[in-house]
């Protein structure tokens, strides 16, 4: 039996139905799905459940990660938490399989080697028809180097404890486990013999990245960020990452009681406020919830600053919001990932609020 383990939060669930679909035409049925929900928000969350419960072989399995950076490595280490079969493959909602993938699979496993796969990309045209798996035109093929759908003998993940949870937003998580899994002992193969997969159009979740402050979570050069990790781990031969508590849920009742906590703390953007806050206060505060509200300071840019400053006078100095957001979420993703916590943008980004248990 091999596990297939799929990590979703918040998408179209029109290619997640297309591709169990394809999964429920296999030739060798031994296989399992399991379908890691990385904190859907409530609609998503209704929806991908209804689409889920037309298939008898996926378990579903929600974590209340709803309002945390997203990190794909987090969530496939849940899922690996979760599954005991000898073999996982890495899927992704938006891959349409050949008829008889599992059945190579089956073929190909081997508890010595780390195997990634090509993967044919079909144009938006091509996406929305339904055809036999031959049938279909590929714009163009994955090429050695993409990584992310891959099989792997669970052992080896569950001893080199992981993907590395360091790495957050996009980028960097695939290479770097089978870069690691080398240091472990295994080796590496691109699987490039024939094309088992397509992947569904869609629009790019991974915008460019911006320089202003969006609701959405991320980090400025964070790609850069995550690069410079993996290169890290490679240099020092690193199989082993992450902690004990590696692979960890959130239940409902850890994130509501997040959720109702009131806010007790309200901060400006002060540089000297933040850096206080970030690298002490934070670090200090233990056995409770910290419920923490940051808002542009309204002394900034108002007319008396203004003149202090023409006059060269001393005035405070202000992170801006977004600079603020980039150092809060990278010290979180470096030193607090493991803690329970929630953080958002207001609507109209004028403010932060975070939330965490220590």
């Amino acid at each position: 039996m091999i596990t297939i383990l799929y990590i979703y939060k918040n998408k179209d669930t029109f290619r997640v139905k297309r591709s169990l679909e394809s999964l429920s035409q296999q030739t060798d049925q031994r296989f399992q799905v399991l379908f890691v929900d990385y904190g859907s928000n409530a609609a998503f969350k209704e929806e991908i459940s209804k689409v889920i419960n037309a298939f008898d072989f996926v378990k579903y399995h929600y974590s209340y990660h709803c309002e945390q950076a997203w990190s794909r490595a987090k969530a496939i280490n849940i899922g690996l938490r979760l599954i005991n079969t000898p073999f996982v493959f890495i899927a992704d909602i938006d891959m349409i399989f050949r008829n008889d993938f599992v059945a190579k699979l089956h073929q190909l496993k081997n508890n010595n080697q780390s195997i990634y796969f090509k993967v044919g990309f079909l144009n938006q045209k091509e996406s929305t028809e339904i055809k036999d798996f031959d049938q279909y035109t590929i714009q163009y093929e994955s090429s050695e180097g993409a990584k992310g759908l891959s099989l792997f003998p669970l052992k080896a993940l569950i001893e080199i404890q992981g993907f590395d949870e360091f790495l957050h937003f996009w980028g960097a998580e695939d290479e770097d486990v089978h870069q690691r899994l080398q240091h472990y002992g295994l080796t590496e193969v691109f699987y490039n013999k024939e094309t088992l997969m397509l992947h569904q159009w869609h629009l790019t979740y991974r915008n460019a990245e911006k320089n202003r402050l969006t609701q959405e979570l991320r980090v400025l050069n964070i790609t850069r960020i995550n690069s410079t990790h993996l290169k890290y781990n490679t240099q020092q031969h690193k199989s082993v990452v992450n902690t004990t508590t590696w692979g960890t849920s959130i239940t409902k009742e850890e994130y509501e009681e997040l959720h109702q906590a009131p806010f007790t703390i309200t901060l400006t953007n002060k540089k000297e406020v933040i850096d206080h806050f970030i690298f002490h206060q934070l670090k200090e505060f233990h056995n409770g919830i910290l419920a923490v509200t940051i808002v542009e300071d309204t002394q900034n840019g108002s007319f008396k600053s203004l003149l202090k400053r023409a006059l060269h006078k001393s005035v405070p100095q202000y992170y801006s919001l977004k600079e603020v957001n980039d150092l809060l979420l990278m010290h979180i993703v470096s030193f607090y990932r493991n803690n329970n916590y929630i953080y958002n943008v207001s609507k109209d980004l004028k403010s932060l609020e975070f939330k965490i248990k220590k």
